[in-house]
């Protein structure tokens, strides 16, 4: 099967090979997939990290070999953003990016809670966009699949799959700084997920990436006094 890898700062991936078509995810620069098929301007790609599936402008993905891609020796960007030299010039690169050469790591902490949530708050404001998954936009599981990238634990790409790991808590109490939290729908469907903070604190990407309070019932925003989000499962996964 071929293989490839993405070439610009983060492309779109939609359903349908059409420019109209939704947005499912997007992939990073540096990222890798298999190429499934080629319909002219259209590339269609399943993505080595979390096997997801879509349709991507054919020109924005470079052709591998096997041999190439196995002997790639890859490091993930932790920072916000990263203007590195390429071959091209500077190019700006999301966090969670891969390229073949030394990056400075980024030291937020030796505490992996500690770490996960200070990186976290660098997303504060950035705009939510459906599918998204770089620093310039975000969904909500883009956005902490994402965070949880940069400190090498691997999560899957929607919520419902993400709420099916790790180990479920009784009470909100209990969350630590980088558990997660998931929220359902009226038809019982979760379809939201955020990381806990301390002191009972959410940050999630609802609108845009923010920080609100969790209570047993749900997610409340002090901007509009009410409740946004209904509480299905709080998971802990370190």
């Amino acid at each position: 099967m071929n293989k490839g890898v993405c070439i610009v700062t983060v492309a779109p991936v939609r359903a349908e090979n059409s420019d109209r078509a939704e947005i499912v995810t997007e992939i990073l620069f540096g990222e890798s997939a298999d190429i499934l098929e080629v319909n002219k301007n259209w590339t269609k790609i399943k993505m080595h990290y979390d096997g997801y599936e879509g349709w991507m402008d054919t020109k924005q993905i470079k052709p591998v070999t096997d041999e190439q891609l196995a002997g790639r020796k890859v490091t993930v960007v932790t920072e916000d953003f990263s203007s590195v030299l390429m071959n091209d010039g500077k190019t700006l690169l999301s966090m969670g990016s891969e390229v073949e050469f030394p990056v400075v790591a980024s030291k937020r902490s030796h505490d992996i809670r500690e770490s996960i949530a200070l990186t976290a708050k660098e997303f504060l404001n950035v705009p939510y966009l459906w599918g998204g998954k770089s620093f310039f936009a975000v969904d909500c599981s883009g956005f902490t699949q994402l965070v949880y990238k940069v400190h090498d634990i691997k999560l899957p790409r929607d919520a419902s799959q993400q709420a099916e790991i790790g180990e479920a808590l009784t009470f909100v109490e209990e969350a630590q700084p980088g558990d997660l939290a998931f929220f359902e729908n009226t038809e019982g469907k979760i379809t939201h997920v955020g990381i806990m903070l301390e002191n009972q604190k959410i940050i999630h990407a609802s609108g845009k990436v923010r920080i609100d309070t969790l209570d047993s019932t749900g997610i409340f925003n002090k901007e509009v006094n009410n409740h946004t989000h209904k509480l299905r499962v709080l998971k802990r996964v370190l």
